[in-house]
């Protein structure tokens, strides 16, 4: 049926109520926390995150992981103790910070305890995103901004000394006073390193430190790795010392109690040995030093 547009023009205006608001979205498609992803492209997982922890509620061992940049395979060992529930700290033993550069000739190296991780990402993205993105180094120190600030100096470190500035650190709690029960070095050279900067020190805590190295090469597939067999070294090792703790019925291994600390010393090579068979690729070293 044919209308008069002039009738529509003269008709007064209707306005139409707008669509009310969609109802907001159930929570469980909100947007969730950024993952910590490792460098396998794999989301990590801790007890938090309701994964079963190695490690039982109750007496744990403190872990220090030692590399050469504290980039690589100690900060992977360090996130992989603090998702097993270990109170863990890290450092590098070299006099700078070195990442793979352009050319084996040209790295890009930083200072340690001044430069932190997100800086040397934000930096290196703007010199050559698509090189440093496909030699993993972006996703290595993407990870590492999730773990801690920056990278530390093992000569550096205060021993005793409370970490109050690192709480934020994953693994921290456990480690505020600034001692650790077992070194664990990724290299011969930052072994030698440590066990020397040891003896430099004089002992002024006169307290047991357990120093293994391992020798992971250090790059992203060995480090995945050498993270793996770390968590497994550090599992056996806490699980020896809590039977010597609760067979002596001590509070700690390291309470001057010296039938239960020379049982647990004892049996760390044995520990080692064991380990060595099911991790024959990476060769290991101890000794047993002092703070």
């Amino acid at each position: 049926m044919a209308t008069d547009p002039r009738l529509a023009r003269s008709a007064p205006s209707v306005s139409i109520p707008p669509h009310p608001p969609p109802p907001p979205p159930p929570l469980e498609s909100l947007p969730q926390q950024k993952p910590l992803v490792g460098l396998d492209g794999v989301e990590n997982k801790g007890p938090d995150a309701g994964e079963a922890s190695s490690v039982e509620d109750g007496f744990k061992l403190k872990f220090c992981t030692v590399c050469a940049s504290n980039n690589n395979r100690s900060m992977e060992a360090h996130l992989r103790l603090s998702l097993a529930g270990y109170p863990v700290i890290s450092f590098g033993t070299g006099s700078l910070v070195r990442l793979p550069g352009p050319t084996i000739t040209q790295p890009q190296v930083y200072s340690f305890n001044t430069t932190s991780y997100t800086q040397m990402y934000t930096e290196l993205i703007s010199k050559d995103q698509r090189l440093y993105r496909a030699n993993g180094i972006l996703n290595m120190l993407d990870r590492n901004r999730q773990v801690k600030w920056g990278p530390e100096r093992w000569q550096d470190w205060p021993v005793g000394r409370p970490r109050l500035e690192h709480k934020d650190d994953r693994g921290s709690q456990g480690v505020e006073g600034g001692v650790v029960d077992v070194v664990i070095t990724c290299e011969e050279r930052c072994w030698d390193a440590v066990v020397d900067n040891l003896l430099e020190r004089g002992s002024p805590l006169n307290r047991p430190v357990h120093v293994i190295n391992l020798d992971i090469r250090d790059s992203h597939e060995e480090a995945l790795l050498g993270g793996k067999a770390i968590l497994d070294l550090a599992d056996s090792i806490n699980k020896a010392a809590q039977e010597e703790r609760e067979k002596n019925a001590i509070e700690s291994w390291t309470e001057g109690n010296e039938e239960g600390d020379a049982s647990f010393d004892q049996r760390v090579p044995d520990i080692l040995a064991d380990w060595q068979e099911r991790w024959p690729q990476f060769p290991a070293l101890w000794t047993l030093a002092w703070f």
